[in-house]
């Protein structure tokens, strides 16, 4: 693999939620001298703790973290504005001397930085955008989701189907220009050198994991955290509140579902999560460094690392 020399290193760990991002990245960051920047859109919201797994605050005093807990749940922290902070932290990083790493499981903001995305340019029609919000809100987001899929396949399977703000916004782009969403972004020159390592484990593993996991924020007091933020007074149909999990313990907080059933429930979708975020990671892909979780994982990510940096 080739790099350009004038441009400086950024070691990016991608991977399905649960297979054990957090822990490598925490000891690659202490061996290397450097810090970490969340590639997680889950993670930038105060008071979503529990049911984001957001690195604690021991594992977050061991190594610098960049790009967690800056908004409150009410506000939005689209990608654009995510790729510009995420540029700013990082170039930072390099000016103190330090390694970055970007670790993260939402494929969407991990590839827009990999590629240089630049989102379509186009202001948003407020007009567009209350029809778009009344459907929603009359016919179900799942149903909004589904005719993006009919317009644009690629889209509708990039974007979870609970994130209504993202799906009005394809289908706004799509209604104004006659172009799917898929096709109008553009690609910049990137400014880094990029080395993307991925970690991956046999799908049962993983599932048990997730499993294991959700009991554990569970235990850990999920339903406590979501019932608080209700209590600060964040409306229940808040977009930030459609991450797994939450939306679930909502559900059942209102009393539409059992506790039974959101359990069953967040597993279920963490799963179809998971099938999602391996559309942006192929293990095809000859650009990613596909690493087994097992013993020698740190050992082997380091030297993979060492090995980059000597180039």
């Amino acid at each position: 693999m080739h790099f350009n020399l004038n441009k400086p290193p950024l070691v990016v760990i991608i991977g399905p939620t649960a297979v054990g991002k957090t822990e490598v990245s925490l000891q690659l960051a202490e061996r290397l001298n450097g810090e970490i920047v969340s590639g997680d859109s889950r993670l930038f919201y105060r008071g979503m703790d529990i049911g984001t797994a957001k690195p604690t605050s021991l594992e977050q005093q061991r190594v610098p973290h960049h790009l967690i807990d800056v908004a409150n749940p009410d506000e939005t922290w689209s990608l654009a504005v995510f790729q510009e902070a995420a540029q700013k932290v990082i170039a930072n990083i390099h000016q103190r001397g330090k390694l970055p790493f970007l670790v993260g499981g939402t494929g969407q903001y991990i590839r827009a930085m990999l590629e240089g995305w630049a989102p379509p340019e186009l202001v948003p029609d407020p007009k567009i955008r209350r029809v778009l919000d009344k459907w929603a809100n009359d016919s179900g987001g799942d149903e909004l989701h589904r005719r993006l899929g009919h317009l644009d396949p690629l889209a509708a399977e990039r974007i979870d189907p609970h994130n209504v703000r993202r799906t009005v916004r394809a289908l706004e782009v799509i209604f104004r220009t006659g172009r799917r969403f898929s096709s109008q972004t553009r690609k910049q020159e990137t400014f880094c050198n990029n080395l993307v390592l991925g970690i991956t484990r046999p799908r049962p593993e993983l599932y048990n994991r997730i499993d294991e996991r959700i009991e554990a924020m569970l235990a850990a007091g999920l339903v406590e955290e979501v019932q608080a933020l209700l209590q600060k007074g964040y409306p229940p149909d808040l977009p930030t509140f459609s991450a797994i999990g939450y939306r679930e313990i909502i559900a059942h907080l209102q009393g539409e579902i059992s506790l039974e059933e959101a359990v069953m429930l967040i597993k279920r979708a963490t799963r179809q999560f998971v099938r999602r975020q391996a559309n942006w990671f192929k293990p095809t892909d000859p650009t990613i460094h596909w690493f087994n979780a097992d013993e020698h994982l740190a050992a082997n990510m380091e030297a993979c690392i060492r090995d980059f940096l000597s180039t």
